[in-house]
């Protein structure tokens, strides 16, 4: 190539060099980091809590806690072993009231931003037994297996055998992928196994990108029959299943989808369900939006009828599975539909007496703002992203919508997701004509 034709070399930045400072730490983030203020930026140190002194090592506006210098009255022992370096729980070491209101200030930031305020009456605890969904990764190099989870900013296993935060029935999975991990001769590599409890046993998803060979079919075969596995499937496609793995939702029974999504703990879907029915008691026709498996629909359709659409194929027949084999309820029509794109429009959203969506953290904006140009008397917008709701809360109130009443849920123990359910009514003397 001509030397006038060549591309000049792009230079590489260079690295921020880490210095070992003694911090003030002053705040607390969103994620649960300590952020100590400095002159020219904010650092933000995990595990590290507002009031202490730290000595760090920080890089750019990244701090790794080296020790702290004068603890916080706040601060408790962390509960598990593990804390710190598994890359799951952000905040253990602070105490209960304090770690509540944290929560509930996230929520209260978040509409604060956007110009709103609710009076949140408390902090809903929906850890129940625990969580009922877990990813455990396992990595094979020259035979030898570690199992557990990955760590932030990590690609190596962190070895973990126990985990506080899941339910009992999840104990052994730990345990189980070890075993299916050293049988499966992949060699080198990773395997994730998605685990899932349902009610009668254990559903496990294994992703990895090899082939499922006949000598792989039988070893999972084996396992399924050894564990007392309900089901097993390798990429979504079902190797075993000895019986359907279901879920009691309402009065029906759904039979999970490998890998599908699902709320946290049985208590956390409890609760958003029951906030989401006592806002729409007196209702007869009512659209479910982002139906997922139809956590919702299911609990109302034994008293109203349901329009209930998702963009996820997989989810809205499960939910179709279980209305056709549920008997006593109400007419269920469930869609695919990519309300991101293809939101219901004003005409459409007419006919019903109330409009539920639970959004992926991306929100409903589109959704909200066709919303507020309908005459639906009652909304009612579930979120576990308190940002886009806020901002979708915003287009609500600004269409005409009066903030009824937010609940802050905490299904996520020890970490900084929270769930929000908002309550919205449209005064009669607003509504569109």
């Amino acid at each position: 190539m001509p030397l006038s034709r060549r591309r000049p070399r792009r230079r590489r930045r260079p690295e921020a060099v880490a210095k070992t400072l003694e911090l003030e730490v002053s705040r607390i983030g969103r994620r649960g980091d300590g952020i100590a203020d400095l002159v020219d930026r904010s650092v933000y140190v995990p595990y590290a809590l507002p009031g202490e002194t730290v000595r760090a090592k920080v890089s750019g506006d990244r701090g790794r806690l080296l020790e702290v210098l004068a603890p916080a009255l706040n601060r408790v022992p962390a509960p598990c072993p593990h804390f710190g370096s598994c890359g799951g729980c952000a905040i253990q070491h602070m105490d209960d009231f304090d770690y509540r209101a944290w929560k509930l200030d996230i929520v209260r930031t978040a509409l604060s931003r956007r110009g709103l305020a609710a009076d949140i009456p408390d902090l809903l605890d929906a850890h129940g037994a625990g969580r009922r969904r877990v990813s455990v990764h396992a990595q094979i190099h020259g035979g030898r297996v570690s199992v557990g989870f990955m760590p932030v900013r990590g690609h190596q296993v962190q070895p973990v055998n126990h985990c506080l935060v899941l339910t009992p029935g999840l104990d052994s999975v730990f345990d189980i992928t070890m075993s299916i991990a050293a049988a499966l001769d992949l060699e080198n590599g990773e395997v994730v196994l998605h685990w899932t409890e349902t009610d009668n046993g254990l559903d496990c998803d294994l992703r990895h990108d090899g082939d499922l060979s006949y000598y792989r079919q039988v070893t999972l075969a084996g396992a399924a029959d050894e564990y007392d596995l309900a089901r097993v499937t390798w990429n979504s496609d079902i190797v075993v299943e000895r019986r359907a793995p279901y879920l009691s939702m309402g009065a029906a029974q759904v039979v999970a989808a490998p890998g599908g999504f699902l709320q946290a703990t049985a208590v956390g879907e409890g609760v958003l369900g029951d906030l989401v029915i006592c806002a729409l008691s007196d209702v007869q026709h009512v659209a479910d939006l982002y139906c997922g498996v139809g956590p919702f629909a299911l609990r109302l359709a034994r008293t109203a009828r349901i329009y209930a659409a998702d963009g996820n194929a997989v989810a809205v027949a499960t939910l179709d599975r279980a209305v056709r084999h549920t008997p006593k309820l109400k007419p269920v029509k469930a869609v695919v539909r990519d309300l991101a794109r293809d939101p219901l429009t004003p005409v459409e959203l007419s006919e019903f007496d109330a409009v539920i969506f639970n959004p992926p953290r991306a929100g409903a904006l589109n959704q909200a703002e066709a919303l507020t140009d309908a005459d639906v008397p009652v909304v009612v917008a579930v979120s576990c992203e308190p940002g886009t709701f806020a901002r979708d809360a915003r287009v609500l109130v600004d269409g005409g919508y009066a903030l009824d009443s937010v609940h802050a849920v905490d299904q996520f123990r020890y970490t900084g997701h929270v769930e929000i359910v908002g309550i919205f009514r449209r005064p009669a003397l607003t509504r569109v004509l």
